[in-house]
């Protein structure tokens, strides 16, 4: 029996896998009474110790003696289990350094959970990862989770877990397989017959923001109003204010900036007190941003919102999304004729980025540039636009990226720098897709000649 001192195998087991889990050698475990070579015995199963050997062993391994024993240790998994529900409610509320070190001390004791709540673990570790902007260890994790058999096609795992994969391979710059993975479990999900829930709802919406950053414009809307219909009849709230999100973002990208406004004023209006506070800093954010798009605008009204998303992203939100409601605010600044603050701003999303080559650090040098531009510092002006040129040039081409281009040509024009002004043109067509037809010299002058 696996239940007594005797079974020496079972308790050997049980102590070789809490050791591996504690990260710890066979040496930390032995002492003046019991030697390396005995504690290797033991695990082996070649030895059954004693009841003072296990209770020494169970204290330096953060254990109960019951649990060497027997394999079971109901006070400890209640704690347990306990300690991850606060890292859930840690998450939920945007302390995502809380939550990955809570998760964390869950999992060193996994030998002694259930199965569930092991998983549950896993996933919100990964969560908390990507939400620190340790992107590449969280889609290593999350692919272990998803690709694994216990995890269940259309169950609600499986599908938080393909959205979250969805997300960091797209915040990774992999529109390919981010777009891949979201089809996929869509495709999966229509052969399965099964009804949507919420979470067949989020995952679609963040496929469509996947489109969006692929520049598949097209698409994107396709499923965005699909989505919109789906979350109207069958979505909760928290569902229909994803779709209504990303339906607003869509709009936003092909111009039709009033219907973004009343989407993203429909997202907005889903939010309740205690939904999480970094949805609640985003959405505020990108309703700023629309209104500093709209014509003829409201400035004051964006700086309102941007401040308020960016006050609570300074305690939840990444490095990236910090940056990025810094340098909205320096746009809204700009607007309202304030060209110090909007240095001031810019700067400081400059400084949380640490000069890492990214399209949030070329955002917070152009619009760093158009407000030196603004304050007649027109030589730093250029030298900061010149900067994010040379930084955009090492990301790859992209419809954000010829978003970009077309924003510092636009700048280099608004100031009289022509030449500058036409090849950032040019390169914006390019990224966009669309690059001009190589001209010969003999063609150049016939066509002058005309």
């Amino acid at each position: 029996m696996d239940s007594t001192a005797e079974d020496g195998e079972g308790t050997g087991r049980r102590l070789w896998e809490l050791r591996r889990a504690r990260g710890l050698k066979q040496q930390d475990l032995a002492s003046d009474d019991v030697s390396v070579s005995y504690i290797s015995l033991i695990e082996s199963g070649k030895r059954t110790p004693s009841e003072a050997v296990v209770t020494l062993l169970a204290e330096r391994l953060g254990c109960t003696a019951s649990y060497l024993l027997t394999g079971q240790d109901a006070a400890r998994t209640r704690e347990l289990e306990l300690k991850a529900a606060f890292a859930d409610l840690s998450l939920h509320n945007g302390a995502n350094e809380e939550a990955l070190q809570a998760f964390s001390e869950v999992l060193a004791s996994a030998p002694v959970l259930p199965e569930a709540t092991v998983r549950r673990a896993r996933l919100g570790q990964a969560l908390a990862l990507e939400r620190l902007g340790r992107l590449e260890a969280a889609a290593q994790a999350l692919t272990v989770l998803y690709e694994s058999a216990e995890c269940i096609a259309g169950s609600a795992e499986w599908s938080q877990l393909a959205t979250a994969l969805c997300r960091c391979h797209q915040a990774l710059g992999d529109q390919v397989l981010s777009v891949e993975i979201g089809e996929g479990a869509l495709r999966r999900l229509d052969q399965l017959g099964l009804d949507a829930t919420d979470d067949h709802i989020q995952l679609g919406a963040v496929l469509v923001s996947c489109y969006r950053s692929r520049g598949d414009l097209a698409k994107a809307r396709l499923v965005a109003e699909r989505l919109t219909r789906i979350a109207g009849d069958h979505g909760g709230r928290a569902a229909q204010r994803e779709t209504y999100w990303n339906a607003a973002l869509v709009a936003q990208a092909q111009g039709r900036i009033e219907e973004a406004l009343a989407l993203a004023e429909r997202a907005r209006a889903l939010l309740v007190e205690d939904d999480h506070v970094r949805h609640r800093a985003l959405l505020s954010g990108v309703h700023g941003t629309l209104l500093l798009c709209s014509d003829p605008g409201d400035p004051e009204r964006a700086r309102q919102l941007l401040e308020e998303s960016h006050a609570h992203l300074v305690d939840v939100g990444t490095a990236a999304e910090q940056a990025s409601a810094e340098s909205s605010l320096a746009v809204a600044c700009l607007r309202l004729h304030q060209a110090a603050e909007a240095q001031q701003h810019a700067s400081r999303a400059l400084g949380l980025l640490r000069d890492e080559p990214c399209r949030e650090s070329v955002e917070a040098r152009t619009v760093l540039a158009h407000a030196q531009f603004s304050a007649g510092e027109s030589r730093r002006a250029q030298e900061t636009l010149r900067a994010a040129v040379t930084q955009l040039r090492g990301l790859p081409p992209a419809r954000s990226s010829a978003v970009a281009w077309r924003r510092i040509a636009d700048i280099w024009q608004q100031y009289g720098h022509i030449a500058e002004a036409t090849a950032a043109y040019r390169q914006a067509l390019d990224d966009a897709g669309l690059p001009g037809v190589p001209v010969s010299t003999g063609q150049v002058g016939a066509a002058a000649a005309f």
